[in-house]
């Protein structure tokens, strides 16, 4: 079962199970959020190693189940570990993802644009897409970390701060000048992408 694109699981359930010694009901955790663990492997510039990047998450993930905290949402708590993960990947192999290949790679882990649009307002939408990328490029990589969570992946404040590792203060001050900086870079994209989000 789907909920706004997500599979739905009741994971409190599922993660009681695992702990019980049915280690298998773990499939059901990766399966729900492999698709997002991917996106954010790839967008914190895992590259070409996101899906190791994502399995080796996962595994360390499994391990640590049982400091796991009962009632905190597991995703967010995972996308965390996929954040360091992908962080230590990138640091050993001293390459940083291009801008483009981020973006692509991005597109390809989840269609940003349903198959249905109308195909020249799909283009405007890329081509946006194009250019706030290549903004957040011009960003130090707290700024660009923070947006991106919040904006091309879509996370909320609290997802935020527990992949980031933050405080829910310095999230909001570290979007805030960051939406800053990009508004004087991109203004036009930046209003788009965010909808009509509040720049406070």
């Amino acid at each position: 079962m789907r909920e706004g694109g997500r599979i739905d699981v009741d994971e409190a359930a599922v993660i009681a199970r695992v702990r019980a010694g049915e280690a298998e009901a773990y499939a059901e955790l990766v399966r729900a959020h492999t698709a997002p663990a991917l996106r954010v492997a790839v967008a914190f510039g895992a590259g070409a190693d996101a899906e190791d990047v994502v399995q080796a998450a996962f595994f360390k993930a499994y391990r640590s189940l049982g400091s796991f905290r009962d009632g905190s949402p597991f995703r967010s708590w995972l996308m965390r570990i996929v954040v360091n993960e992908t962080r230590n990947t990138v640091r050993s192999s001293a390459r940083q993802r291009a801008a483009t290949g981020r973006e692509a790679a991005l597109t390809e882990a989840e269609p940003l644009i349903p198959e249905s649009a109308d195909p020249a307002v799909a283009a405007v939408e890329e081509e946006r897409r194009a250019q706030l990328t290549a903004a957040l490029d011009q960003l130090s990589e707290e700024h660009r970390q923070v947006v991106t969570c919040r904006y091309l992946l879509e996370m909320d404040e609290a997802e935020t701060a527990t992949a980031l590792g933050w405080a829910r203060g310095t999230v909001k001050s570290r979007l805030n000048r960051a939406l800053k900086k990009l508004s004087r870079i991109l203004p036009q994209a930046l209003r788009a992408e965010e909808g009509g989000e509040d720049h406070a």
